[in-house]
């Protein structure tokens, strides 16, 4: 199996379970945030559900930069609108993956604030970080979830919440 075909195995893979925990988002604590620092429930799981088009970001471009970008967060109304961000996001990274190569992981890929460089790594190392990202923020949407006593759905086998005790 190729390296590209793997990332596609593990980005379907990663995508059924989040589509799991997006799924139990709550409509009613949107601006819900556990703690001042933290995201709300809305940013969290909008990100969330953004991450897997990084995937095709990464492929079809250089870099990113924020102080050239003009991204506004899409608008939100209801948990159906995350899920479908998700979809969306999930059907440009899988395209990209179809599309890729092996050499079209191999060039750098910058992330940056004008002159000020964040990173710099290969589009194969930014897929990666991508889908860890992914399951990150993830985990961060449980926790969510957990404080706000909502059931947790399994990710990598039952949850505490799916086991009978």
């Amino acid at each position: 199996m190729s390296i590209v075909e793997l990332l596609s195995k593990e980005l379907h893979q990663e995508a059924e379970i989040t589509r799991k925990m997006l799924a139990r988002l709550p409509e009613n604590k949107w601006d819900w945030k556990p703690h001042e620092k933290s995201m709300t429930m809305k940013s969290l799981s909008t990100h969330v559900a953004e991450l897997p088009g990084w995937i095709a970001m990464a492929l079809n471009t250089s870099e990113l930069d924020f102080a050239a970008s003009n991204y506004e967060a899409p608008p939100i109304n209801g948990a159906s609108d995350v899920m479908n961000i998700f979809e969306k996001s999930l059907g440009e990274g899988t395209g990209a993956l179809q599309s890729a190569k092996e050499e079209d992981l191999l060039p750098t890929w910058t992330l940056r604030n004008g002159d000020q460089i964040y990173s710099v790594m290969t589009k194969y190392e930014v897929i990666r970080h991508s889908l860890a990202q992914m399951i990150h923020h993830r985990a961060q949407l449980g926790v969510y979830l957990r404080l706000l006593d909502i059931p947790i759905p399994g990710s990598y086998g039952p949850s505490a919440d799916e086991m009978n005790f």
